[in-house]
C-alpha cells in the first residue's frame, strides 16, 4: 500500500499522508505540472492522496481550467480531489461555483486573490462563501501576499463565516520580514475556523509553536507542488518536535476530516 511507504531518510510516516494543495495544469507563467508527473512525485513521497487546484492557464479562463481538472480527478479518484478555482470579478462567479460542486465534483473552493486581484477580506466573496458554507466545504486561500491577501485580512474573510473552514497556505505568510509570523498566530488566535497548510513555511518552530498554542489539528501538510518540492515539504510535518499523534494528524488526519474522508 502506498500508505506504508517510509520517507527515504529514515523518517516512518505514522498513517496516510495527505497533501492539501497540489496544482495542476499549464499556468500563464509557465508553470506546469500534469497528472502523471504528480502521481510520480506523490509515490515517490509516500502520499496516498491530494487535493488538486487549477494553475490559471495562459487563456485565463479558469471554467475551462475546472472542467478539465474534473476530468483528470474523476480519472484518478482513489488519490485525488479536487478544488474549483472561482475569479469574484467575473460575472456569474457563484453560479460556476456551484456548477463545480453540483456537476463536476469539486470539494473545495480555491481563492487565489494575488492572481485573480482582489482583497481577501472582500465582501463580494460572500455569495462564494455562502455556497461553500451550504456544500460544508473547506475554502483554500492562497495567503501571505501584500496588501491583498495577508494573514488578517484573511481572518477577516474566516470572522464573517465562522462555519466555514478556511486554509491559510504557506502559514498565513510568504514574507520574512515584519510581523508576518505574529500576524499569522494572531489571525489564528482570534479566528478558530481558520487553517494553515506548511508549504513554505521558512521556520520550523513556527509548526511547532502554532500546533502547541492552538492545536496540531489547525495544521495541514500541503506541499504546493509543483512550486515546492514534496519530498521536502513533507519532512516539515515528519521532523516537527511534536508528538506522532500530532504529526499524524498533521500530514493526513486533518485534511482527511475536512473533506470528508474516513481516516
Amino acid at each position: 500500500m502506498i500508505y506504508d511507504m517510509p520517507i527515504k531518510d529514515g523518517h516512518i510516516p505514522d498513517g496516510p499522508i495527505f497533501d492539501a494543495r497540489i496544482f495542476l495544469g499549464e499556468s500563464f507563467d509557465g508553470t506546469s505540472q500534469d497528472v502523471s508527473q504528480a502521481l510520480r512525485g506523490m509515490d515517490a513521497s509516500g502520499i496516498a492522496m491530494a487535493l488538486a487546484c487549477p494553475l490559471k492557464p495562459l487563456s485565463y479562463n479558469l471554467d475551462e481550467a475546472n472542467i478539465g481538472l474534473a476530468a483528470t480527478i474523476k480519472a484518478h479518484a482513489d488519490r485525488l480531489l479536487g478544488a474549483a478555482r472561482i475569479d469574484p470579478w467575473q460575472p456569474g462567479a457563484a453560479d460556476a461555483l456551484r456548477r463545480c460542486f453540483e456537476t463536476l465534483g469539486l470539494r473545495a473552493l480555491f481563492l487565489h486573490p494575488w492572481e485573480e486581484h482582489f482583497r481577501a477580506d472582500l465582501e463580494r466573496l460572500d455569495p462564494l462563501m455562502e455556497i461553500a458554507s451550504a456544500f460544508r466545504y473547506p475554502v483554500l486561500v492562497m495567503s501571505g501576499y501584500p496588501w491583498v491577501s495577508e494573514a488578517l485580512q484573511v481572518r477577516k474573510l474566516a470572522l464573517r463565516w465562522p462555519d466555514v473552514p478556511v486554509i491559510m497556505t504557506n502559514g498565513g505568510q510568504i514574507n520574512i520580514s515584519g510581523l508576518g509570523q505574529a500576524d499569522a498566530s494572531l489571525a489564528l488566535r482570534t479566528a478558530p475556523n481558520l487553517y494553515i497548510d506548511t508549504a513554505g513555511i521558512y521556520r520550523q518552530d513556527f509548526i511547532e509553536e502554532t500546533a502547541q498554542e492552538f492545536g496540531a489539528e489547525r495544521i495541514l501538510f500541503g506541499s504546493g507542488s509543483p512550486y515546492f518540492d514534496q519530498r521536502y515539504e513533507i519532512k516539515r510535518v515528519l521532523v516537527a518536535k511534536l508528538p506522532a499523534s500530532d504529526r499524524q494528524a498533521m500530514q493526513g488526519g486533518n485534511a482527511m476530516r475536512l473533506f470528508g474522508l474516513k481516516v
